[in-house]
This record gives structure tokens, C-alpha cells and sequence, in this order.
């Protein structure tokens, strides 16, 4: 023990040797009542998605490994989660709650065992004060019969023992719940490597002293430090607004213990992590920050020039500079007399309007019910954030009287001509017209419109105050030019009729045929039709609103008889293609059969609009004979013949 001592510093050493005065042995250890660094080294288990991780490294304990299932006796799992155990354990995950994070669950062996967990740790440093700590869990919800009991030990890798800690029994609870146990021991001078060892004190059996592990940790301990921002006492955060140039007093007091103490100060910036700040070596440090963000800083301390593995640190204190709002202003500006002024503004927590004719608001988005003229002008915000950071905005609000506008009347306009608008006002100033499609120039009292479609064009007249704009419209229709289609050219047998095809779309359209001769009314779309010799009629078509007119000629071929040659060639170049039978566009429905040589139907139509192409049912026909029969449907016997079909 005299030997244990003398390796402790003098802060250490005087804590020890009063527990050791006050308290019984078994309870002498503890964790740290001085202030800790980062952990050098914290075991974890790891994490992973399977609920059941790796085994252990050889050597690390002399239980044995269970894959995929729970452990019985004498066995161990490395998990994620004890859900789907027996009931007999808690449910629960690894102590800190991350639900991917791996545990050590130990069944205790029925006979007692050196050790069931064993692990050699580097980098530490020689001649310093560790808390060496573990997170456990007495993972029975009934009465354990042999709570787990085991002991903590540090020793050299050459087996000296540095210190040892014994937790007593760690008794069942009502949920589950992980305790952290610990003690502090220092390391010999030179001594950087040590082996931690973790025994079993009670056995295990059916049930009892089962057990989950989690977090074993070692961290620098040491004397007290007590920091603050700028006086003592004061909160360890301060808030304020980015851009304040202003210098903050950052100051530590360390306790007795260290004989020859090296101080630096750490700065961790918005989460990025601790970095050293250079040339901040003493016990205090002036701060200034002024772009948005959070500053977290704190003093690290460590006997002599040690690494930052043999240093503890501070209580964090925090410098979050504060961003300054970020405003939406708008109005819905320009206004004319006695109309609802509306303000708007976002960005912040509270706000204050202040603005013309001694006006002032404390809401976030007032309104003034009829404006007037001394109310034109600046309106300004005062936005402050929850934080207390103020911005200001501002927002000009125009009032005016509305002008009186004349504009022209609606318009019809042929399709392809331009019209001219016109608007004046007295007292207006300037003008502007939508939709600008169509129109010379959209700023102009008298624009050229040249739409191509109906369009009503509206134009905003403002006086000088531009504040009050009025309003118009016009309305330019267009008259479509006509489209005419005299319809397909037509045959017919002499003293026959037949029914010409004309269309006409537009808008207000007149049409007629030129010449009417052979007409029954020259003025339909579709007259009929009675010419004794071959006759080319135009139809007119010509708006009734004065636009141009167009015209569509057709042709009827006037025959003796109906022709129906006896030979055509369907091979796709152009000529003799189709079966053509002249004239038959001057009976009505006359049927037309085609018949293969074997007295099979092959096409069939009643009227002639579709000629035959030599296909049945869509497929080529072969070379050869082929027998039709028409009947005009004129009280006459069917014509009939033959026909050669070639390619």
C-alpha cells in the first residue's frame, strides 16, 4: 500500500488517504470527484443491424461465445437488444440508448471463474490519476438468489495490481436500469500500458448474477476546475448577436494537485470538435466572436507537458452568437385614397412598426383601414428574434387619386389586319397594357394591335404619383379567315345527278358555286347537280364583315355510261393502282361485288367512295381472274364482267 502511495500525486494522494481513514476497504473506490478528461479509451462493443455482433478477440474472456441465440450458463453474447429473451430478463438496449449499439450480455458461470472479461489498454500516460468506469445492469426482473458481485482490477502487464474496486451486490430493480461503477487509480511513471480485469465474486445458476456490460471507460481525473465568462459565477452561456464586436473574458481556477500545471484552452466551433487554440496557455482567455454560430470552449489542464490523453478539462462554456433576423417586408402598395393599407413582416419573434403621420404598431402584420395621403411613405420595422437580436426593414407605401381613362370600343378585326387602340386619362402620365402580345408597343397611349387571336387588352393609367393606377378594357375580336373545300371531283352518266361536296368553316361567312348553270340552288353547300357535259364549279366564300375571300374549284366528268375497265395493276407505283369505275358517283348506293373464280366473295361495297385495291380483308389477292357484278339500283339487270388482276 506505502508503495501505491508514493505513485499518486498530492491532490490524489490526500483524497485517498481520507476514504481510506473514514471508510471500510470495499467501499473505498469511486469515481471522480475532480474534474475528468476525454476518454482515452471506451469500449463499446461496437454497433451493427444484426441483433446479435462478434465474438471477442481471443483472450479478452474465458466464457464462451454464443452466436445467433441467448447465453446459458458459463456464456456470453455480444447484442444489440435482450427483446425476445426469457421473460425472466429485462428488456433493454446498449446504456445509451442507441438502438444499433452493441452490449456484452454475461451468463455467470455456476462456479466461480478468474475472470470473465480481460483486456489490455494503451495510451495512457505515465505518473497521472485515471477514473476507470463501467456501465452494468443486473438484467433479472425476479429475485436474484446471487446478485452480480464483481471486482474491478487495474494491474501492470507484468501483473502488478495498481488498484482494485469491488461493487457489493448489485441488487435486482423495478426497471431496468444500468449503473455506472468506478474507482481511480494512477499510473507508475513510464507506465502507458495496463490490463483491466473484471471478476466474478457470486456464481451464476437458474436464475441468478446474470448481467449485460456496456461503456468501459478510462478518463483523466484530477483537481477541481471551475471556469466562467467573464465574472465569476456568471452562467456558462452567453448569448449574443452576430456581428457585435465585443471581447469576452474567459477565466479558470484550478483546485490544489498539480505542482507544475500546463494550461490550454480548447475551442470547439458549431460541433466540429475540440481543437487546441494557439498561444491560449494560461488560465484565462479573451473570447471575441462575431459571425453566427455556437463556440464552445474550455480549459484543458495537465501536470507539466503531457499529452492531451493526461489532461481533464473544464465545464463547457458556451459562446452562441446569435444570427440577426432575416426580414420579409412587404405592403400592398400603391394604394388609392381611403383603400386598406396591409403590413407585412417575418423573421423574428416581436416587432415594431413606426411610419408616417406619427404612426406606430406593435403587431407583426398591421393593418390601416383608409389610408390618406400624409400616411405615404417610409414604413420601417424593428424585427427582434427570441434570442434578442434586432434587424431593421423598410417598405414605401404610395397613395394616389385613380384617373379617369377613355379607352376605345371593342373592335372586330379581320384575321391578319391591325386595329389601333387608344386611352387617355387627365392627369395620366404613363400607361401600360396587357397582355403586350400583339400590340406595336405596350407603353403607349395608342398602341397597333395586331392579335392573332381574340384578346381583350386591358391597360393601368397612373397619374404622377404612379401610386393609383386605373383601369380598362378593350376587347379585339378576330374574324377567322373563311377556309372553303369545294369537295372531291364527281362522274356521273349523262341525264343522271349528282350531289355536290362543298364545306365552308369561318366566322360570318357567305358562300356560293359560280356558274350556276345545272344547279338546283347555287347558294347551298351541297347542290345537286345535273350537268350534260363535263363542268368545273368554284365555290366562293367571303366574310360578311368585309375580309377577303377564297375559292375551291371541283371538276364533274360527264360519261355516256358507267366505264368499267377490265384490267388494273396494284403493285404500289402509282398507276392503274385501283379498280376505277367511272360514273358511279350519280347512282345511289349502288352495290359493286367481286367474285374469285371459285364463286367466292373477295369485296363487297355499297356505294363507291373506297375503290378496290385488289386486297381481301386487308391481304394482297393473287394474279388472276376475277368476276364483278353492279347493280345500279336503276330497275335495270346488274352489270357483270370479268377482270384481270395483275402486278
Amino acid at each position: 500500500m506505502n508503495r501505491l502511495f508514493l505513485r499518486l500525486n498530492a491532490f490524489t494522494t490526500v483524497f485517498i488517504l481520507c476514504l481510506f481513514l473514514l471508510v471500510p476497504r470495499s467501499a473505498m473506490a469511486q469515481l471522480c470527484t475532480g474534474s475528468l478528461g476525454d476518454a482515452v479509451v471506451n469500449i463499446n462493443f461496437g454497433a451493427g443491424t444484426s441483433t446479435f455482433g462478434p465474438e471477442l478477440a481471443n483472450g479478452i474472456t474465458n466464457y464462451t461465445y454464443v452466436a445467433r441465440s441467448f447465453p446459458q450458463d458459463g456464456y456470453y453474447s455480444i447484442l444489440k437488444t435482450t427483446a425476445g429473451s426469457t421473460n425472466t430478463w429485462w428488456t433493454t438496449t446498449d446504456h445509451t440508448g442507441n438502438t444499433n449499439g452493441y452490449m456484452m450480455l454475461v451468463n455467470s458461470s455456476t462456479s466461480l471463474t478468474d475472470y470473465f472479461y480481460k483486456e489490455t489498454v494503451g495510451g495512457l500516460c505515465g505518473n497521472t490519476t485515471y477514473e476507470f468506469a463501467a456501465w452494468i445492469m443486473n438484467l433479472l426482473n425476479i429475485t436474484d438468489v446471487n446478485p452480480p458481485n464483481m471486482t474491478f482490477s487495474i494491474e501492470r502487464t507484468t501483473g502488478e495490481v495498481l488498484g482494485t474496486y469491488t461493487t457489493g451486490s448489485i441488487p435486482t430493480t423495478s426497471s431496468p436500469t444500468w449503473k455506472q461503477f468506478g474507482f481511480f487509480f494512477t499510473t507508475p511513471a513510464g507506465v502507458t500500458d495496463v490490463v483491466v480485469r473484471l471478476k466474478n465474486n457470486s456464481p451464476g445458476g437458474s436464475p441468478a448474477n446474470d448481467l449485460v456490460l456496456d461503456d468501459i471507460t478510462f478518463r483523466p481525473c484530477g483537481p477541481i476546475i471551475e471556469a466562467n465568462i467573464d465574472v465569476a459565477g456568471t452562467p456558462t452561456t452567453l448569448n449574443v448577436c452576430e456581428g457585435t464586436a465585443t471581447t469576452h473574458h474567459l477565466m479558470a481556477t484550478v483546485s490544489a494537485g498539480y505542482t507544475a500545471p500546463t494550461y490550454q484552452w480548447q475551442l470547439n466551433t458549431n460541433g466540429l470538435g475540440w481543437i487546441d487554440i494557439a498561444g491560449a496557455t494560461s488560465n484565462s482567455y479573451l473570447a471575441s466572436q462575431s459571425a453566427a454560430g455556437v463556440y464552445q470552449y474550455r480549459l484543458s489542464v495537465g501536470e507539466g507537458a503531457v499529452s492531451s490523453n493526461c489532461r481533464v478539462v473544464s465545464a463547457v462554456l458556451t459562446l452562441a452568437v446569435n444570427a440577426l433576423p432575416v426580414i420579409a417586408i412587404a405592403s400592398n402598395s400603391p394604394l388609392c385614397l381611403g383603400e386598406q393599407l396591409q403590413l407585412t413582416a417575418s423573421g423574428g419573434a416581436t416587432y415594431r412598426w413606426s411610419g408616417p403621420d406619427s404612426y406606430t404598431s406593435d403587431l407583426q402584420n398591421p393593418v390601416i383601414s383608409q389610408i390618406t395621403l400624409a400616411q405615404a411613405g417610409t414604413y420601417k420595422v424593428v424585427v427582434t428574434t427570441a434570442a434578442g437580436c434586432t434587424s431593421t426593414a423598410s417598405t414605401t407605401v404610395a397613395v394616389g387619386s385613380r384617373p379617369a381613362v377613355i379607352i376605345s370600343s371593342d373592335v372586330e378585326l379581320c384575321e391578319g389586319r391591325s386595329t389601333i387602340l387608344h386611352a387617355s386619362a387627365s392627369g395620366g402620365v404613363s400607361y401600360r397594357w396587357s397582355p403586350a402580345a400583339g400590340l406595336s408597343d405596350a407603353t403607349s397611349a395608342s398602341p397597333v394591335a395586331s392579335p392573332e387571336v381574340t384578346t381583350t387588352y386591358t391597360v393601368a393609367v397612373s397619374d404622377q404619383s404612379s401610386a393609383c393606377p386605373a383601369y380598362d378594357s378593350v376587347k379585339v375580336t378576330i374574324l377567322k379567315k373563311a377556309i372553303v373545300d369545294a369537295g372531291p371531283d364527281k362522274s356521273l352518266v349523262r341525264d343522271n345527278s349528282v350531289k355536290l361536296e362543298g364545306a365552308v368553316s369561318g366566322d360570318k361567312i357567305s358562300y356560293y358555286w359560280l356558274p350556276a348553270d345545272y344547279l338546283d340552288d347555287a347558294r347551298l353547300l351541297q347542290p345537286t347537280a345535273t350537268p350534260d357535259r363535263d363542268m368545273t364549279y368554284t365555290l366562293y366564300a367571303i366574310s360578311d364583315s368585309g375580309c377577303d375571300y377564297v375559292l375551291d374549284e371541283m371538276n364533274i366528268k360527264v360519261y355516256d355510261k358507267v366505264l368499267i375497265p377490265n384490267t388494273f395493276s396494284p403493285n404500289g407505283d402509282g398507276i392503274n393502282d385501283i379498280w376505277n369505275v367511272k360514273a358511279l358517283d350519280s347512282y345511289i348506293h349502288p352495290t359493286v361485288a367481286v367474285f374469285n373464280r371459285n364463286g367466292s366473295l373477295v369485296y363487297k361495297s355499297t356505294g363507291y367512295k373506297q375503290p378496290w385495291d385488289g386486297t381481301r380483308n386487308g391481304s394482297p389477292l393473287p394474279v388472276g381472274t376475277y368476276y364483278y357484278s353492279i347493280d345500279l339500283k336503276n330497275n335495270k339487270p346488274p352489270l357483270s364482267g370479268w377482270i384481270w388482276l395483275t402486278r
